[in-house]
């Protein structure tokens, strides 16, 4: 688990495990760790369950800038690629032929680029999904 994760989940994971102990030494039958093992994968599918579950409302928004934080970083990189590689050059072209003395500003697309690889992957693993009838 990433340092992301354990800053979101730890406590949730930590409790799993208190709480996994705990069963361990009240339950010695077979029968009784198994359920008590049965109640433990419920606990730990809660936060999946509830992050899926924000997920859903996020994209349920009608509005493209407010359906969540994915098409914000779609909307960043996008601005930032039209920057990159339409605009700027555009405006180092009028600097040269109108003989101006300003410079714009570079941006690093490396990063971008790599974001929106991952972006589009997503979408196409999630489109191959959908086609499979695997749809949630």
């Amino acid at each position: 688990m990433g340092i992301l994760g354990r800053l979101i989940a730890g406590p949730a994971v930590d409790a799993v495990t208190a709480i996994g102990n705990v069963f361990d030494k009240l339950f010695t039958t077979d029968a009784e760790r198994l359920q008590a093992e049965q109640v433990l994968q419920k606990i730990r599918q809660e936060p999946a369950m509830l992050q899926a579950e924000i997920n859903k409302i996020e994209a349920a928004h009608r509005s493209v800038f407010v359906a969540g934080w994915r098409p914000f970083i779609g909307w960043v990189c996008g601005a930032g690629f039209a920057w990159a590689f339409i605009f700027q050059p555009i405006l180092n072209w009028a600097v040269v032929v109108y003989g101006l003395s300003i410079t714009p500003p570079d941006i690093v697309t490396d990063d971008m680029m790599e974001l929106v690889i991952a972006l589009l992957g997503l979408g196409a693993m999630r489109t191959f999904e959908k086609s499979k009838g695997r749809a949630r």
